[in-house]
């Protein structure tokens, strides 16, 4: 479970819910013994805070001084940060700086008793070590060497000039040098994610700019899904990677609807590289020189996007790059949802542009991910319920899910905002952030719209 942005952190995971009979003093000398225990992680970091938070009671539990866990996943971090993933020897590397650090806990177990970073800690180790195939036994780094200075790796890059710019504070240099990140994600008819988590539904038919900064742009091209809606989707994607001394030239990389390709027509480089995890797809482009992660998903006719950026990249533009949806969101004129209200189209006229849909030649065939689907003309129960299919949370994924179902009668808008949900789970830096609920819902029989509010909730 390596982070895409070539960093390795540890993942986060509590054991909230899961207390069984035994007193922690036990579970903390099991976790140690249990090589064979691998739950899965949950996605974040550890050591990136003093503090681990409860998921169901938001109550913190802050490591002690006796306690010496944190210094553990210090250490860790600072064997790993420097690794990439693409690079031969990264898993010879990273075991190794796992038994190093599942040593240290061993070490501090005893005065790390009840301590919920510590349980985390053991936990992703296991899952970890798991992951990697690594033996318990085997060599450990000698000792803390310096990180190398890679220039085309952003995160060293980065790590390397906060410590030398700080080589006076005391040995905290590692835990404040980790950037900040943002997400940005897009997908169905379309809806989009921004920077700062606003949920938005949008017609912006054509081609639209998602990022445009000093480093990276990012173009959607959207058309329109049904004659008679103004809901689109996105059938191309286009990404430029701006040219970056002693790492890259400038590199292209466009997706369109049947051709998601998996690698750049003029090489690939070390510092940008493309992984294919499912031929024509799923793909994954890691441009490590910036810290940037982009996935791509084809789902029917239609293709999906996410993006983790580094903030302070993000932020790396002039007043001539200020229109980014992802930045700012869409232009008033071009939003569906109403002021947070997306209207579900009740009416049997919405039923008739679904027809009208499945009418089109050759249609069924296209849809490719979800066959049956496609021919389906859905009314709002039988909506939510195919929905609930993939998506378990009743979230803004899952009201986006319903209204494209109703827009368009294709079951693959289903996946797709499923797997719009996994991405963002995967990519965004904040758990806490991770659910844009609902609020209020109101129904109206005369005007046949359900609104739906949205709110950014804290996961408690």
């Amino acid at each position: 479970c390596i982070p895409r942005s070539s960093c390795a952190l540890m993942p986060l995971r509590t054991r909230a819910g899961e207390d069984g009979e035994k007193s922690e003093e036990e579970e903390t000398e099991e976790e140690v013994k249990r090589p064979g225990h691998h739950p899965s992680p949950l996605p974040g970091t550890l050591g990136t805070s003093d503090s681990l938070c409860l998921s169901r009671s938001g109550q913190c539990q802050v490591a002690t001084t006796q306690c010496r866990i944190q210094k553990c996943t210090t250490d860790f971090v600072s064997l790993t940060s420097h690794l990439t993933p693409a690079v031969d020897g990264f898993d010879t590397e990273f075991c190794k700086a796992l038994r190093a650090y599942s040593a240290c806990t061993q070490r501090t177990a005893k005065a790390c008793r009840g301590n919920l970073v510590f349980h985390s800690a053991l936990l992703g180790i296991s899952d970890l070590m798991s992951q990697r195939s690594c033996s318990r036994d085997g060599p450990t780094p000698s000792a803390h060497p310096e990180i190398p200075h890679e220039p085309c790796n952003y995160h060293s890059r980065t790590q390397h000039t906060h410590t030398h710019s700080h080589s006076h504070s005391h040995g905290h240099g590692h835990s404040r040098s980790r950037p900040g990140y943002l997400f940005c994600g897009l997908f169905g008819d379309p809806h989009l994610r921004t920077f700062k988590d606003s949920f938005q539904t949008c017609k912006v038919e054509g081609a639209w700019p998602l990022i445009d900064n000093d480093y990276l742009s990012v173009q959607v091209t959207n058309v329109p899904v049904v004659p008679g809606s103004s809901a689109t989707a996105t059938n191309k994607i286009t990404i430029i990677f701006k040219p970056y001394e002693g790492c890259t030239d400038q590199r292209v990389y466009q997706a369109v609807t049947d051709s998601l390709p998996a690698a750049f027509d003029d090489g690939t480089v070390r510092a940008l590289w493309i992984s294919e995890r499912s031929p024509g797809r799923h793909v994954e482009l890691h441009a490590g020189y910036i810290g940037v992660t982009v996935i791509i998903r084809q789902l029917g006719r239609y293709l999906t996007l996410a993006v983790r950026i580094p903030e302070e990249l993000a932020q790396a533009y002039d007043d001539t790059q200020d229109l980014q949806l992802c930045l700012n969101g869409c232009p008033s004129s071009e939003r569906i949802d109403q002021a947070g209200h997306l209207p579900l189209p009740l009416a049997p006229p919405a039923l008739g542009l679904q027809q009208q849909q499945l009418r089109r030649p050759g249609y069924a065939s296209q849809t490719q991910a979800y066959p049956h689907g496609a021919t389906h003309v859905f009314a709002v129960d039988g909506a939510k319920e195919r929905c609930s299919e993939q998506l378990e949370v009743l979230d803004i994924y899952f009201h986006s899910c319903v209204f494209d179902l109703l827009t368009t009668g294709d079951a693959n808008f289903t996946l797709a905002a499923h797997s719009a949900q996994k991405d963002m789970e995967s990519l965004h830096p904040h758990r806490d952030r991770w659910r844009i609920y609902p609020l209020v819902s109101l129904f109206s029989s005369q005007i046949n719209i359900l609104g739906f509010v949205c709110i950014l909730k804290i996961v408690k």
